[in-house]
């Protein structure tokens, strides 16, 4: 078996392990997923200075089409591996020590396996039905971890919610899939070529709908409701799906699909769609997370709102910049999610940041490591934040000043709600017994956040892995108009950590209330009052009718009455009286003697 079929085949073979006959051995089910994801990440490090070439297999032939199952390998695909397997790595570490109180670790580090199989499928699949079968696992895994705790309402209720809206999304997907292979005649992604006169309106269509699958995937508006819900699994999951996987999966496709079709965005409404729609998400997402007192709902806006920069600069004609932020972003936001974790582990399960305070000094490695994840975030020069960050402001300079200026104003809104998170939990005094009584967690929790510390500062040193020719190696260079680029950018920083520290530091309660912001903007309501209610109280009493009414009065209904009425009938004939069957007899005689003479 060569190296990319481990990495694909690996996960699937444990997580079956596991499910099979690991079941009532949870500790070592545990243990056999986290050994399993660290040969992927070694695999995946040597892939990332080898070549290897993988034989497709034919999966489906009929007459002249054929459709093969294929590993696609470049530096696009191994840099991704390389995340979302080191990103997987250091959860599986946590989780040991995380969950190893829950009853129910098995099934966890069973769907943790699943999740990375899936994972590893999209981002290896040499074409687009690949992928979907792909896309469409992740979004069973995800189904299965966010709703982990079933027992909670609000857990099953926000696995629900994941699975159905992105099934929305996912049904668009599979649309734009079908009009791409009309168009281009193929779905593998090395053998897609627009033809020549084809008009920009069939294009669109296509891209539009290949971009719902995004919109779903990566939370943006307005399918984006499912994701801060998702917080409801436990934290590593959360790391997980918001660092490296589930949620990028929609920016990597995009991606893939325009480096397969360079130029497909290029002056047409796709592009500006595309780059509109994650602007203003990641708008949205900023002011939500400005007044939201759950930790881990904040990191959870914070990643909409970073989420909606990668998918502005894809329709941009700049992806590359929003691959190298989505790298970069996957080591801190992983950090950061997972040194939530440690602070909701220390403190007793508590999330509410007004209910912690004075952490830096109860835990100093986790504060410390959660420090360098937020410089990264906000953008502080020199960490790896910052770099991709200057990539996409660039970007969005050169392309569309309009979204330009919304960036920057989101890059402030990102310093102030992360100061403000920061300043509450870890500085000052504790509001709590339970931050009064927290301490440092252990090895297995801090040396996965000091790992990923560090790469909060190198990574976007080793973020080239673009594959497209046009496109040079992803590295911080000088762009036109770079001084205006940076001014804006350390000016937002400045001013964002200046009011931050202003209006939060030695606060009790918000000074700030905007009910607008606090509520979503009403969005999750309005689903939840009016299009869940609605029509899906209507589109119940029309099943019902059809049931009832239908199926089983006329239908099911109606033979079954029509049948037992006729067994009725045949049971009085079978009395078990011999002069009824002599009776009977003789009237069958006159009746054959009836049908032969006449």
């Amino acid at each position: 078996m060569n190296s990319p079929s481990i990495l694909l085949l690996l996960p699937l073979g444990v997580a079956a392990l596991n499910y099979l006959l690991l079941k009532k051995q949870q500790n070592i089910a545990a243990l056999v997923s986290t050994l399993s994801v660290i040969a992927t990440f070694i695999v995946s490090c040597t892939l990332l200075s080898s070549t290897a070439v993988v034989e497709p297999y034919r999966w489906i032939s009929i007459g002249d089409f054929h459709l093969e199952i294929g590993i696609k390998l470049d530096k696009l695909s191994t840099g991704m591996m390389m995340v979302v397997t080191g990103v997987g790595m250091l959860v599986h570490i946590f989780s040991l020590a995380y969950m190893k109180e829950d009853e129910a670790r098995g099934r966890f580090f069973t769907c943790l396996s699943l999740f990375m199989f899936s994972m590893t499928g999209i981002v290896l699949s040499s074409n687009l039905i690949m992928t979907f079968i792909f896309w469409e696992l992740v979004g069973l895994s995800s189904y299965l971890l966010i709703g982990h705790w079933y027992q909670k309402d609000s857990a099953a209720d926000a696995c629900k919610k994941a699975f159905l809206t992105n099934r929305i999304g996912d049904f668009g997907f599979m649309i734009g899939i079908l009009l791409l292979w009309n168009i281009t005649g193929t779905f593998a992604f090395d053998a897609m070529k627009l033809p020549a006169g084809l008009g920009d309106g069939v294009l669109v269509a296509a891209l539009l709908c290949i971009f719902c699958g995004a919109v779903g995937k990566s939370a943006q508006l307005p399918l984006h409701v499912w994701l801060p819900d998702a917080m409801e699994g436990p934290t590593p999951v959360s790391a997980l799906i918001h660092a490296a996987t589930m949620v990028a999966a929609g920016v990597y496709m995009l991606f893939r699909v325009e480096t397969s079709l360079p130029g497909c965005f290029d002056g047409n409404m796709a592009g500006n769609v595309i780059a509109w729609i994650g602007g203003i998400t990641a708008l949205a997402a900023a002011l939500m997370a400005t007044q939201q007192d759950d930790i881990k709902r904040i990191l959870a806006y914070s990643t909409l709102s970073q989420l909606g920069y990668m998918v502005m600069t894809v329709g941009l004609q700049s992806g590359e910049a929003g691959m190298f932020h989505l790298f970069t972003h996957a080591w801190f936001k992983a950090l950061l999610f997972l040194g939530s974790g440690a602070v909701i582990y220390a403190c007793h399960h508590e999330q509410d940041i007004w209910k912690m305070g004075g952490l830096l000094k109860k835990m100093p490695i986790t504060g410390y490591t959660f420090l360098l994840g937020y410089a990264a975030l906000i953008a502080v020069p020199f960490t790896s934040g910052f770099w991709s960050k200057e990539e996409i402001l660039a970007a969005a300079w050169h392309h569309n000043q309009a979204l330009f200026w919304i960036a920057v104003f989101v890059a402030f809104l990102t310093t102030f709600y992360m100061t403000r998170l920061f300043v509450l939990a870890f500085l000052g005094k504790t509001r709590s017994e339970n931050a009064e009584h927290a301490h440092e967690v252990g090895p297995l929790m801090f040396v996965p956040l000091v790992l990923l510390a560090v790469m909060a500062v190198i990574s976007a040193k080793l973020g080239d892995f673009s594959i497209a020719e046009k496109i040079n190696a992803i590295k911080p260079k000088a762009h036109d108009h770079a001084g205006i680029v940076l001014g804006a950018s350390i000016g937002t920083l400045v001013l964002g950590l200046l009011a931050g520290f202003a209006l939060y530091r030695g606060r009790d309660k918000d000074p700030i209330s905007i009910p607008l912001f606090r509520n979503r903007f009403g969005i999750d309501g309005i689903y939840d009052n009016i299009i869940v209610r609605y029509f899906q109280d209507a589109f119940a009493a029309i099943v019902h009718f059809f049931d009832e009414l239908l199926i089983n009065g006329l239908l099911v209904g109606g033979v079954t009455r029509g049948a037992q009425s006729l067994g009725l009938l045949l049971r009085r004939l079978q009395s078990g009286n011999l002069q009824t069957y002599a009776a009977l007899f003789g009237f069958g005689v006159l009746l054959v003697i009836y049908l032969v003479v006449f």
